[in-house]
């Protein structure tokens, strides 16, 4: 059986074309040239290994057409190749083919920053630069929010801009904290005392009476500070809350409101026998509320202005702890509660501005000095005093709270609330009299002062000497030629002269001061 001859190893030319494998990039085509396969096959199928040396001159015997370090199979003649010396192979003449290789475009050199430049010195002086601008700009953020969150420069800012009513109606008016209009000085004894006499003259009544003076901050007060059912009086800070918001511009005085099924209520005021939906202009609704004290009017404001616990919230940035809208009007039962301390106080504040400006404070007087009901404070007044007030009455309280300008110029404050057995007459004749009492102590006039002046002081035994003429004095004789062409030495007669105006002591010695 024949033998199966297995060659291993092809020379270079034998191998197939496809199989050729290309030179590496990088490598030496020199080396390529004197390397030979490792391996060589042999005539008789065997495989030889041949390890050529590069530096070993080639031997004459490998002039017959063999390449040196090569054998060729037994099956194929070699062609005569014409003899050549062959030099020696010198590693130096050997050329090597240096392949190209895309050169990379060379770096740029970076500038060094400026920063990295920098000695530490400067840099340190630039921190430290940094840090104050940010520190500045953080301060200046910080400050500026604590003036506006700060209630003092509120105030202040709001006691400027009261100076200019124009510019307050404009501009949005921030709601004072805790501001009182009243400056208390002493109590009016006479005055406290005529009121006690007053009181225990009815015992079945329980009255809270407050009087202040503006002029000079005197004051009476009798159970000032307790807390009473409010009736209708709660509509005086519903009132001011309403020119609060006209003047922060939420609130126009021409803006229409319409009368809702759920606001028409009974009781006072005439607004209730008009058709619902029926539209009335804010200001309207505003001064119903006070002249005739309509109920359904009220109910409208307290809904336009956001509803009962805003109002209570209002109440309390005024200071006002007891006053306090509990139900919609009318409140029969008296959950609604004021005192009339509180009531004092906030007359006090929309008569300064505090609260609103000068033109809305003077609509607010405008429109309580147009109060129907005058059978309680005003009764006690005399001739020429007004009251800017509002009244208010249940079964089981009766009050009246007000400010009165007096004819010499003089303006107080009085709040009377009187809570009596149902319905009892005996209430408002003692708010009348408690009234008429602190008009008259409040009009009294003062005696001239007597500053500077001391009578002459006479010796002992003397005698002041008469310095009036005797009853035998004749006046001298003029002569005639001194007289004048009428032959009289007074004064020509002037029709158009006239005496000069009297003045009073309590105009001269006690200007008004406001």
């Amino acid at each position: 059986m024949p033998t199966k001859t297995t060659i291993t190893g092809l020379s270079r030319r034998q191998a197939p074309k496809e199989k050729r494998q290309r030179p590496r990039k990088g490598q030496k085509s020199g080396q390529n040239q004197v390397k030979a396969s490792s391996q060589q096959p042999t005539a008789q199928g065997k495989a030889i290994m041949i390890r050529p040396e590069a530096n070993r001159p080639l031997n004459n015997a490998n002039a017959a057409g063999k390449r040196p370090g090569v054998i060729m199979p037994a099956t194929i003649k070699p062609s005569p190749r014409v003899q050549k010396q062959i030099p020696p192979l010198k590693p130096s003449n050997v050329k090597v083919k240096t392949l190209g290789m895309r050169k990379q475009a060379p770096r740029k050199k970076i500038s060094s920053s400026r920063k990295t430049r920098l000695k530490p010195m400067a840099k340190t002086i630039l921190y430290a630069l940094r840090l104050l601008i940010v520190g500045v700009g953080i301060g200046a953020i910080v400050g500026t929010v604590l003036s506006v969150l700060d209630p003092a420069s509120r105030i202040s800012t709001q006691g400027t801009s009261n100076n200019n009513p124009r510019q307050m109606q404009t501009q949005p008016n921030p709601t004072p904290t805790a501001v009182s209009g009243l400056s208390l000085s002493q109590e009016i004894t006479p005055l406290k005392t005529a009121v006690q006499s007053l009181v225990a003259d009815n015992p079945n009544l329980t009255p809270g009476v407050f009087v202040v003076d503006l002029d000079n901050g005197g004051y009476v007060d009798v159970n000032a500070s307790s807390s009473f059912p409010a009736a209708s009086t709660i509509k005086i800070p519903i009132l001011v809350a309403f020119f609060q918001d006209v003047d922060s511009g939420k609130i126009r005085l021409d803006e229409s409101l319409t009368m809702q099924k759920e606001m028409v209520v009974g009781g006072s005021g005439d607004m209730r026998f008009k058709p619902v939906g029926t539209q009335f202009t804010a200001l309207e609704v505003a001064t119903k509320m006070m002249t005739i004290s309509d109920n359904t009017a009220t109910n409208m404001l307290i809904t336009r202005m956001g509803g009962i616990e805003a109002l209570n919230q209002r109440f309390r940035s005024w200071g006002l702890t007891i006053t306090t809208i509990r139900n919609p009007l009318p409140d029969l039962q008296g959950t609604n509660t004021t005192s009339p301390k509180e009531l004092g106080n906030l007359m006090a504040m929309v008569n300064q501005g505090n609260l609103v400006g000068m033109i809305s404070r003077d609509r607010i007087l405008d429109i309580m000095r147009k109060t129907v009901r005058n059978h309680l404070l005003p009764t006690g007044l005399g001739q020429g005093a007004t009251i800017a007030h509002k009244t208010g009455d249940i079964g089981t309280m009766l009050a009246d709270a007000g400010l009165v300008d007096l004819p010499t110029n003089k303006r107080y404050i009085v709040a009377v609330m009187v809570k009596r057995p149902n319905n009892d007459p005996r209430a408002e004749k003692l708010i009348s009299s408690i009234s008429r009492a602190a008009y008259q102590q409040l009009t009294q006039v003062a005696p001239m002062p007597t500053t500077g002046y001391q009578p002459p002081v006479m010796a002992p035994g003397v005698t002041p000497t008469s310095t009036l003429p005797p009853a035998s004095y004749q006046p001298p004789l003029i002569n005639p030629s001194l007289t004048n062409n009428m032959g009289s030495t007074m004064p020509p007669v002037n029709n158009n002269y006239q005496s000069p105006p009297m003045m009073t002591p309590q105009q001269y010695y006690y200007p008004y001061q406001r």
